[in-house]
């Protein structure tokens, strides 16, 4: 072989390595995520750019993660409210492939759950309202503006047909259904905004900025680095609501009895700390962290899906359940707020108070913030009813 086809099949070679080994690091960097909701993430993006072949490639390695056949449905299901009908039945018909393929060949896949039927007694608007806001962490405001104001008709379908209809059908998580949606609105492009709301959506779900950047990586691997870039730049502005720009932070290593970040204005009256030692994040779907009121500090009235326990450390403080009277709670007691009860907990006027609170079922999202308690409602306490509970 002449000296110059040598030279040219060794930079050939050397290319295609380089390739290889770049693609392989794109793929490396998502390897922390659940091989599941890589597969959720891969099949979403694929169902939405109309990829079939590829699209039947990842079926069988979503199939292969441990994804049941009415999960995927679901996905595909899911996704007829952000890559319409034709790009969602076009994926249902490479599943039936697929499935019929594997079936063949003597594997026999896990149908799954179906979904729950929904409990539906206060009406699908109001039911999709409620879906949204545990989504969002933020009560919706009146009167509408922008869109809804300008269509109100398409803000009925929103609540009614997509938060009511779909994000109720429990067979995904929320989280798992903020994959499938940012993973289609990436792929569609163009559509910046939307983008921006659903990663806020997935960062007050649990999901970290880090894992955010992992989704983008295999989403690169999938789209190519233009369609991964335009996810980027909107992430870069999307700050993650657990800690609030400009919070002080205490220094120290105490662990769980850190004060740890101030806690934000627009949810607190007051001065109080939050700490938390255990995230939605971390996979044991629930959260704790001590929160440490001063005098006269309180949360604003909010909701948790999944309830909470507050079980108090130190001090004395209120807590409030809507159309209830204000409650003493002291060091020892233990608070039970049952799942979707709006309440309101802090310091009584003279004392400070501190207390573990313990979130559990995560996956069914994080806290709803309503409007701050007011003065008269946080003084309505009344002194003959302080022991009424001990």
């Amino acid at each position: 072989m002449k000296p110059m086809k040598i030279f040219t099949l060794i930079g050939l070679l050397s290319c295609c390595l380089s390739c290889d080994l770049n693609a392989q690091q794109v793929i490396n960097k998502v390897q922390t995520m659940h091989a599941k909701q890589q597969s959720i993430i891969a099949i979403a993006a694929l169902t939405t750019k109309g990829d079939l072949p590829q699209l039947q490639r990842e079926l069988n390695t979503g199939l292969d993660s441990g994804l049941t056949i009415n999960e995927i449905k679901e996905v595909m299901v899911h996704l007829t409210a952000y890559n319409g009908f034709p790009r969602s039945l076009q994926g249902l018909n490479t599943f039936i492939a697929v499935l019929e393929e594997r079936k063949a060949k003597g594997i026999k896949d896990k149908l799954g759950r179906e979904a729950t039927p929904v409990k539906n007694t206060t009406g699908k608007y109001e039911q999709g309202k409620r879906v949204l806001e545990t989504l969002t962490g933020q009560a919706e405001r009146e009167p509408k503006t922008g869109y809804a104001a300008f269509a109100p008709v398409i803000d009925t379908f929103l609540k009614e047909h997509l938060f009511a209809d779909i994000f109720g059908r429990d067979v995904l998580t929320y989280t798992e259904r903020e994959f499938a949606t940012l993973s289609a609105l990436i792929t569609l492009g163009g559509v910046e905004p939307m983008m921006r709301g659903h990663m806020n959506i997935v960062m007050h779900l649990g999901v970290t900025e880090a894992e955010l950047q992992q989704m983008l990586s295999l989403l690169e691997a999938k789209l190519g680095k233009a369609a991964a870039d335009a996810g980027r730049r909107v992430l870069s502005t999307v700050k993650s609501t657990a800690v609030q720009p400009g919070s002080r932070v205490t220094s120290g290593n105490d662990g769980l009895f850190a004060k740890g970040v101030q806690a934000p204005a627009n949810n607190f009256t007051g001065t109080a700390w939050v700490n938390m030692v255990v995230q939605a994040q971390d996979g044991l779907n629930c959260s704790i962290g001590t929160v440490t009121f001063e005098p006269g500090a309180r949360t604003a009235w909010h909701r948790h899906p999944g309830g909470q326990i507050l079980l108090v450390t130190e001090g004395v403080g209120y807590y409030q359940e809507k159309g209830q009277p204000i409650r003493i709670m002291q060091k020892g007691d233990v608070m039970k707020c049952l799942p979707g009860t709006e309440h309101w907990h802090g310091a009584s006027p003279d004392s400070q108070v501190s207390h573990i609170a313990i979130g559990p079922n995560t996956d069914k999202g994080g806290a709803v913030w309503l409007q701050k308690v007011t003065d008269s409602e946080y003084k309505s306490y009344k002194k003959q009813d302080k022991y009424a509970d001990h």
